[in-house]
């Protein structure tokens, strides 16, 4: 189990996280989300021993995760950490860069072994390519088999898909975590993409301004009635009708015959629906509607049931 204790850091005598305690369970998939600069890379740097705590204590099982001032080199063995820039060395190979810390003793087992890894991120044609020739979202995902190589008990991952393109995250994340459950990786992820989070997260932490704000399952949170952790998962309404105050994500409404009188501002294809903003008072409301609606039409919503 990673246990993390009261932990406390400051950078550059600005408080950067605030008292903070979690606990993950060996094998589980944990999910750090939040909005850009609430934390979430600075968390998973500490919990890696880049930085030394202000207070506080982390645990990886019996052992205590100790910074740079115990350290010559920061960092614990037992765990790896994929930043958001990627270290590959440019002018040797994909599959040399992916197996630059594997044995070499038995070279048809290391092969073997690179292959394997490319082709979880989906890279085997270009094992021969030099890194340098590479896109962005092609470094990530070699950078991403390089940390598997070795197989850690620990995998922390920063933003890991924010290179790759939008058509092929999907598959990727599929074989990615598909492969952490199946070597009982113990995974902490960082990401502010809640399809990291719905689909493949066995429970999430939310963090703002450095300081937690509610833990739970995916489902859990999805269903939450905070409007902050809400906007995490996607477009988010709030509305007063009837002296309640409302609060509900565009599939949980619907355009009816009567409801809630509101005006079309504009209706947004998205492939297999409508996406439909309304003006409801002094309120902007999103709906999900089979069919486009012209501006400036006056319409009734409900909630579903």
């Amino acid at each position: 189990m990673l246990d993390v204790r009261e932990i406390q850091f400051s950078y550059l005598n600005q408080p950067t996280i605030q008292p903070l305690s979690f606990s993950v369970e060996a094998g589980q998939t944990f999910a750090i989300i939040g909005e850009s600069g609430c934390g979430k890379s600075t968390l998973l740097k500490l919990v890696y021993g880049l930085y030394d705590l202000d207070a506080g204590q982390i645990f990886w099982k019996e052992n205590e995760v100790l910074g740079p001032k115990y350290h010559l080199i920061p960092g614990m063995e037992y765990m790896k950490f994929l930043a958001q820039d990627f270290d590959l060395m440019p002018f040797i190979t994909v599959a040399e860069n992916v197996g630059k810390y594997l044995s070499n003793i038995y070279p048809d087992v290391k092969r073997a072994r690179v292959m394997e890894l490319l082709d979880t991120v989906e890279m085997t044609e270009f094992a021969d390519t030099k890194a340098k020739y590479l896109s962005g979202g092609q470094m990530q995902r070699v950078a991403l088999a390089r940390v598997l190589a070795l197989e850690p008990e620990v995998l922390l991952l920063d933003e890991p898909f924010s290179h790759i393109d939008n058509f092929r995250k999907n598959s990727l994340r599929r074989k990615l975590f598909r492969y952490l459950k199946e070597k009982n990786i113990t995974t902490l992820i960082a990401t502010h993409d809640s399809t990291d989070v719905l689909s493949f997260a066995d429970a999430v932490m939310v963090m703002k301004d450095g300081a937690f704000l509610a833990k739970g399952t995916p489902q859990e949170l999805f269903q939450t009635d905070n409007h902050y952790v809400a906007s995490l998962f996607g477009d988010i309404s709030v509305f007063e009708w009837q002296g309640e105050k409302h609060l509900a994500f565009p599939h949980q409404l619907q355009i009816s015959a009567e409801g809630i009188p509101a005006k079309v501002i504009q209706s947004y294809f998205r492939g297999s629906h409508y996406f439909l903003e309304l003006k409801v008072n002094d309120s902007i409301v999103f709906v999900e509607h089979e069919s486009t609606i012209e501006s400036g039409k006056s319409v009734y919503f409900s909630i579903k049931k």
